[in-house]
């Protein structure tokens, strides 16, 4: 017998608020990375103030954490590699490569700067989304894109225009580095999204840190060993490092989730508000003063977000059932690898 039509609906209505619960929480975890990358921004610029120029050690602690909590998760389910490991190795080189360039660009301008410019990584985003995954795009996403980068230009603006801004010592030349470092940024993203996708959250992250550990091993053997011995390592140089390593293994474990419920562009949207949150925490924690704009910035951003990440009934359903498959996706995969490996 066929169920009554208020059954059809009902289930229709609990998918609907199904997908509506992974929108918010999507939203949620943007908001969280971004206050987690402004963590890692603050760090990276203590240490370049204090004349610390290492940035592919500052990444190094981060990857074997990485390694470490998720390798042994990977080694206790024992199931085989659902990606090629020399994917992984091409998206660590990728990786380490990136942090290195950007975290190296505070060196020659300022916090501000780095965090502005690279929202360049959203364009680059849009298209490799497009190309290699066929993401449709519709327009009611373009403008959600266009109001959060309005936003953006606001804050630019309110930047440009503020007499104590501090520029570095190159700002041309810190500039290009985040740029470029932005677009690695996108093609790791874009790689990620695709991965997690395909495959497991967890062997993701548990290779990334593997291979990025090793990459950034053998960079600082090459480029930062005189740096190192000629640090000073006191409280003000050893928190710095541990509070961005801390951030980024938070980070780096979020993103996943992220990109499973929201995709690559989403996630770098969220992190439009790193920059706005910045500004807060100069506020109640260095007691500046800041442009009454930088919040009209901040609400603007926030509402390309949330035009960007709404779905009608449809999209929720998919993003829930999406969601949903890639979780027993990973479930099933790690009951086939203990049936068949059991300890």
């Amino acid at each position: 017998m066929a169920p009554p039509p208020e059954d059809v609906g009902g289930a229709a209505g609990g998918r609907w608020c199904g997908g509506a619960r992974w929108v918010l929480l999507g939203l949620a975890l943007g908001q969280f990375v971004s206050l987690l990358i402004t963590s890692t921004g603050f760090a990276s610029s203590e240490l370049a103030r204090r004349g610390i120029n290492a940035p592919t050690s500052q990444s190094l602690l981060n990857y074997i954490l990485l390694a470490l909590v998720y390798g042994c998760v990977v080694l206790y389910r024992r199931q085989p590699l659902t990606i090629k490991w020399y994917y992984y190795l091409i998206l660590g080189i990728i990786d380490v490569e990136a942090n290195y360039i950007v975290v190296k660009s505070y060196q020659y301008t300022s916090l501000t700067s780095v965090m502005l410019l690279d929202c360049w990584s959203i364009p680059c985003v849009i298209v490799l989304t497009w190309v290699f995954l066929k993401t449709k795009y519709g327009l009611r996403k373009f403008f959600g894109v266009g109001v959060c980068v309005a936003g953006l230009i606001l804050v630019v603006f309110s930047d440009v225009h503020a007499p104590d801004r501090a520029k570095g010592p190159n700002p041309l030349k810190g500039d290009l580095l985040v740029i470029f470092g932005s677009m690695l940024y996108a093609c790791s993203n874009v790689t990620e999204e695709y991965v997690v996708k395909k495959g497991n959250r967890v062997e993701l992250m548990a290779m990334l840190g593997l291979f990025g550990a090793t990459v950034s091993a053998i960079q600082i053997s090459i480029l930062e060993r005189n740096e190192l011995h000629s640090i000073t390592w006191n409280a003000g140089a050893v928190l710095p490092f541990l509070g961005y390593a801390v951030a980024m293994f938070l980070f780096y474990s979020t993103v996943p989730t992220v990109l499973k419920i929201c995709g690559a562009t989403m996630l770098n949207l969220s992190l439009l508000t790193s920059d706005m949150w910045a500004v807060l925490i100069r506020i109640f924690a260095y007691h500046e003063k800041v442009d009454w704009i930088y919040f009209v910035a901040f609400a603007c951003t926030a509402a390309g977000i949330i035009i960007y990440s709404y779905k009608g009934s449809k999209e929720a359903e998919e993003t829930a059932q999406v969601a949903g498959a890639s979780d027993e996706h990973g479930k099933e995969g790690g009951e086939e690898a203990g049936a068949e490996n059991p300890a």
